[in-house]
């Protein structure tokens, strides 16, 4: 008897956790994109609903309903300051040596490349020669009292001169931020030393991913559906309440960016077999969408940089946007004028005064300032030319917002008082960076249509391309519009088999299913002759199939 029990015990053993598993093992044969959706079809939670995130931002004063209705208002107007000349011509030192690491990563891709502009295509103004003779000194070139230092007191980054002769001109719309291939090494070591190095060593602690490796496979019930729909929830309440309230801010701002960074590397995407750019859905599962805390943080990302702009709301509606062109000039003037008030009479989105509030928090302060300074010298050792450009000039846009919410109370902010607190590139830096990652909050939507259409079945639309990536944009309150007929072969085949390879599974599942209940309705029956207890999981699935 006792070879009998051991026979019967030794196979439940086995065979029950290999029978267990058996779902997860079909679905891992597959992508990560049709994982995440045969999950959906096979667990019966398709949602028309799923489409649109709900509730309240962590750590904000708004909801994401008020964030994407804000931004459908102002992405247009965004969009169109960012070609303006003031606002597309933008100087940095791109070549600066890594100041932490002997960078050797070279990104050999043509796309990594950056075409800069002669200073000639540039209003005079804004050249070097005619900035540096402003601070000349007649004692000399080797002496420089008024050579400006990196940055000041005030500076959260390196501030980018337009002074220095070293410099280098860039027509933003020339150079647009999409994939171009940078990964490896090189890449992984910048973003760790940020998030090791330069985030009060909370990141594990609130985003489970390792080292933010965007890379991560999509895995187990990270479904894309239930991840928007729930994109509100917390990855770890307890230790989210253990760390403070500015340390989390930063998290964020770092984490929003750099996931803001990796929607437009999905978003333009080049599918290098036809050669197209375009959205590339997976891309976006894997790297962003799987993790519902980095889109919650590409919306908070959003929010602070809203509440910059409208705290400096006097002070850049008496900026004077002087390109030489009066006509222009005027133009620029009026659509910034625009967009401060529009941003001004928007809902309270982010209240910065929580920040910083206690005297025991001026060292905070100053931490917090020293470990942003340090992510923008990072910058300089990423070896993708064009990555470093977006990354730069997004921090320093980042940087930008966090001085004017932290350094300089609202009366300090009168133009009529002080004229001179923000350079031409830091609001360069600032509005280009906010449009940056409002471009991503509308790529996130026309995701969400792909992904939808795919899952509704409206594969033939999708891979017909019946609408352009313009009409989406204009019509985002309709979860039924086609998308982009930049779709990746690849993606389209996964479409046309979803179906066909669901149904299978659901056979596969059904015939598995029977054979199964049948041998633990075996084992029970020996296990009840001879007085062997018998578990409660073994015992609940045969009366759950029908015993």
């Amino acid at each position: 008897m006792r070879s009998s029990h051991c026979i019967l015990l030794l196979l439940f053993t086995i065979v029950f956790p290999f029978l267990l598993s058996t779902r997860n093992s079909i679905l891992a044969l597959k992508s990560p994109l049709e994982q995440s959706r045969v999950e959906i079809l096979l667990d019966k939670i398709v949602d028309q609903n799923y489409c649109i995130p709900s509730g309240m931002i962590n750590d904000a004063c708004c909801e994401f309903e008020t964030v994407e209705k804000i931004n459908n208002d102002l992405a247009p107007q965004l969009r169109e300051l960012s070609k303006t000349s003031f606002f597309k011509y933008y100087k940095l030192k791109l070549y600066k040596e890594c100041p932490f690491w002997k960078e050797y990563g070279m990104c050999m891709n043509q796309a990594c490349a950056v075409e800069t502009t002669d200073e000639t295509n540039v209003p005079e103004m804004w050249r070097s020669d005619v900035l540096g003779a402003l601070q000349t000194s007649q004692a000399g070139t080797f002496f420089q009292p008024f050579k400006k230092c990196e940055y000041t007191d005030q500076d959260f980054c390196v501030v980018e001169d337009e002074s220095d002769s070293e410099g280098v001109f860039v027509n933003l719309l020339d150079n647009p931020e999409r994939f171009t291939g940078y990964a490896g090494m090189s890449a992984s070591r910048v973003w760790k030393s940020i998030y090791e190095e330069n985030c009060f060593n909370i990141a594990p602690r609130i985003d489970s991913i390792n080292n933010n490796n965007f890379g991560s496979p999509l895995t187990g019930k990270s479904q894309l559906g239930n991840i928007l729909q729930n994109v509100v929830r917390r990855s770890d309440t307890t230790d989210n309440e253990e760390v403070c309230f500015e340390k989390r801010v930063y998290y964020r701002l770092i984490s929003g960016l750099h996931s803001s960074i990796s929607i437009h590397i999905c978003d333009e995407y080049l599918n290098q077999t036809t050669g197209q750019w375009g959205p590339n859905l997976e891309c976006f599962i894997t790297r962003v969408a799987s993790h519902p805390e980095r889109l919650q943080n590409v919306y908070f990302t959003y929010i602070v940089l809203l509440r910059a702009i409208s705290k400096a709301a006097d002070y850049l509606n008496s900026y004077e946007f002087c390109t030489g062109d009066k006509n222009q000039d005027f133009r620029v003037k009026t659509m910034v004028s625009e967009l401060v008030n529009a941003a001004r009479s928007c809902p309270e989105t982010f209240d910065e005064k929580q920040m910083f509030a206690s005297p025991e928090s001026r060292l905070l302060k100053e931490e917090f300032k020293a470990r942003f300074r340090n992510v923008s010298r990072i910058m300089d050792c990423v070896g993708c030319d064009k990555c470093r450009l977006w990354g730069k000039l997004q921090i320093s846009g980042l940087g930008t917002a966090l001085k004017v919410l932290f350094s300089y109370d609202d009366e300090y902010l009168n133009p009529k008082v002080n004229p001179n607190l923000l350079t031409r590139t830091e609001i360069v830096a600032l509005f280009n960076t906010l449009n940056r990652v409002s471009e991503s909050l509308s790529a996130i939507e026309r995701f969400r249509h792909m992904y939808q259409e795919s899952i509704l079945g409206n594969d033939e639309r999708i891979n017909n391309g019946e609408s352009t990536k313009h009409e989406i944009e204009t019509n985002t309150e309709s979860c039924a519009t086609s998308v982009t007929k930049n779709v990746t072969n690849q993606q389209a085949g996964l479409l046309s088999e979803e179906y066909q390879f669901v149904e299978t599974i659901i056979s596969i599942k059904n015939l598995l299913s029977s054979y199964v209940i049948n041998f633990y309705r075996i084992i029970v029956q020996q296990m009840e002759y001879w007085n062997i207890p018998v578990p409660v999981l073994l015992k609940s699935i045969t009366y759950e199939s029908g015993q």
